[in-house]
């Protein structure tokens, strides 16, 4: 695994919102240690109208606009108060799409994204946005919920044995090793429980599995120098890993993008997504 995996430069999407504005500030304390440059960005829509309006009406695209202009004249602000120098860019078009392509045009290796606070209906959804751009990035996206700090002294680390999550556990050493942190690992028997009573061989199997993934993250972690401890909890996976995160006092959850296993697709998109939209704290998923 690659232990000098570095994040020199940092996308920020902003728009408007406190939330978006939170992620920024989080990048800037990212950046004093990574010695990250940091991009802010905005997107701003597409006009959908009718051409021949657009045409006898120039100031609508600049309408359009002014919400992202400000949001990038108070970027700029929050960035020369905190003793930063960031650059801005305002693009239009899809949301995600011009994010990700602006990410890949940069280089930019990390996307840091804020949260909002949810509600329990809307926890099981992350924003259309978020999970565009989780989709689509080449790169690691980190998703920090509003007022929560981005840290790395107590990391928790998904595994299902996949290649994909063998990349953030690859992450977690990175960063403990970093920033001088600790790392707990899990590894969900995510089983409907129609299964206990049906099949209880297959649980057990399932469960020897779990124990498995979690015992060779361990031990690929041991073998960077560091120590970690495995943990084996059964449920549903978006539940049980933000819930032991409370539990151990996890300042960020690292989970890989497309992790695959046999029981069923534990970080596959969807759940990756909803474990961000359940967690009390940052997010990191990491790509291959």
């Amino acid at each position: 695994m690659d232990m000098k995996k570095e994040y020199r430069k940092v996308l920020v999407p902003v728009d408007g919102s406190d939330s978006s504005f939170h992620a920024l500030e989080q990048a800037f304390q990212f950046s004093s240690t990574e010695k990250s440059w940091i991009t802010a960005v905005c997107v701003a829509p597409d006009y959908e109208g009718d051409l021949d309006t657009l045409a006898t009406g120039g100031d609508i695209l600049a309408k359009m606009r002014q919400p992202c202009e400000k949001a990038l004249v108070k970027a700029r602000d929050i960035a020369a108060q905190k003793g930063y120098t960031i650059k801005t860019v305002l693009e239009e078009g899809e949301p995600s799409s011009r994010i990700v392509d602006l990410a890949d045009a940069y280089n930019r290796e990390m996307i840091i994204m804020g949260r909002r606070g949810l509600s329990n209906l809307e926890r099981a959804f992350v924003g259309s946005v978020t999970q565009r751009v989780i989709g689509q990035s080449h790169g690691d996206v980190v998703v920090v919920p509003n007022g929560v700090a981005l840290a790395w002294k107590k990391i928790l680390v998904a595994t299902d044995g996949s290649p994909c999550s063998l990349a953030a556990v690859e992450r977690a050493v990175r960063f403990a090793k970093a920033y001088d942190g600790e790392i707990e690992v899990v590894s969900v028997v995510d089983v409907p429980a129609e299964l206990y009573g049906d099949a209880p061989d297959l649980v057990e199997e399932l469960g020897r599995k779990a124990n498995g993934y979690a015992d060779a993250a361990v031990q690929i972690i041991k073998g960077k120098g560091l120590s970690a401890t495995p943990h084996v909890v059964e449920g549903v996976a978006y539940e049980v890993i933000p819930d032991l995160a409370r539990t151990l006092g996890a300042q960020v959850i690292v989970v890989g993008s497309h992790g695959r296993t046999g029981m069923r697709r534990l970080l596959l998109g969807s759940v990756a997504e909803k474990i961000i939209g359940f967690a009390a704290c940052p997010v990191l998923v990491a790509r291959p």
